[in-house]
């Protein structure tokens, strides 16, 4: 698989809590990449939490931030990476997601919900209604989860590991394999 990729990151997107980065770190298992989550090194290039970034800087300042951390990412090979939900709202990151395979994990919003419920970490949820919230963030942001080259439905019996299988099994059929002219 991995020679089939060529070396090509692979993108994860997704909504909050759809699995991203527990799938990516199989993934990249599988694929013998390396893993990273652009809001882990946010965090760390920061020295702050999300929480304290959305805080001081507001959700503008937090996408600028996370554009910068994408373009730096990109530039690198053989990565899988967990992207922040939010990554798909500014159009330049569509151009650094379009240098790899971009997977969406489609996950329905019940399901998101129950696994966020207990979340305090999450700034765009701190709503009196964050079941609405979510519905709403979901609705503005499928047209551009849309736009990956792979949909991964997934369900609530699914694990980890069966929605990583599912993703692999997918990959053959957006790549192509290149033919050596003889």
């Amino acid at each position: 698989m991995s020679s089939l990729l060529q070396g090509v990151n692979l993108y994860l997107i997704g909504m909050m809590g759809a699995g991203k980065t527990t799938v990516g770190h199989l993934l990249a298992k599988q694929l013998g990449y390396a893993f990273v989550d652009t809001d882990d090194i946010i965090a760390q290039a920061a020295k702050k939490s999300i929480n304290e970034i959305f805080a001081e800087a507001g959700e503008v300042g937090f996408r600028q931030i996370e554009s910068d951390v994408l373009a730096q990412v990109c530039a690198h090979t053989k990565l899988t990476v967990a992207t922040g939900g939010g990554i798909v709202l500014q159009r330049e990151n569509w151009g650094y997601l379009h240098h790899g395979l971009i997977v969406w994990l489609d996950v329905p919003i019940d399901l998101l919900y129950e696994r966020l419920a207990e979340d305090t970490t999450r700034p765009l949820l701190q709503d009196i209604d964050p079941k609405g919230k979510l519905r709403s963030l979901l609705e503005q942001r499928t047209p551009l989860y849309k736009q990956a080259d792979l949909r991964i439905p997934v369900n609530a019996t699914e694990t980890p590991e069966q929605i990583a299988d599912k993703i692999m099994q997918a990959i053959p059929s957006v790549l192509k394999p290149t033919t050596v002219n003889s």
